[in-house]
């Protein structure tokens, strides 16, 4: 049996394909992240290897949106995936959130000492 092809009562609203993000993948603070130590730590979970260590980003920002990098704490691959969903098996999310958290107050201490500023600009 032979199909006809779909055809839309009507026409699409956008003329051009979605733009990408304007924001930066490579940010001066993302890759500040190189090299240095892990600020989450999870007892146990950490493997210490600043090698590893990238920008763990808070959740929460909303559905397929990232928080601001200064919202994000230095985390080692093994805590960032602790983090991003291993977690379930031994922590309730509050503990996470409190990993976490902790983290990002550490590593915003470190950008300061490296020289970052963090202002909030009126819309």
């Amino acid at each position: 049996m032979k199909r006809s092809p779909l055809k839309r009562k009507t026409p699409l609203k956008a003329k051009a394909p979605m733009k990408r993000s304007s924001r930066p993948k490579a940010t001066p603070i993302r890759q500040s992240a190189n090299g240095q130590p892990c600020q989450v730590r999870v007892p146990f979970i950490c493997n210490g290897d600043s090698s590893t260590t990238v920008l763990a980003h808070l959740n929460g920002a909303g559905l397929a949106l990232k928080a601001h990098d200064h919202e994000a704490a230095y985390a080692c691959s093994a805590c960032h995936e602790w983090l991003d969903g291993g977690y379930v098996k031994t922590h309730t999310r509050a503990e996470r959130d409190l990993y976490h958290l902790e983290g990002v107050i550490n590593t915003q201490r470190l950008l300061v000492e490296q020289g970052y500023k963090f202002v909030k600009v009126a819309a």
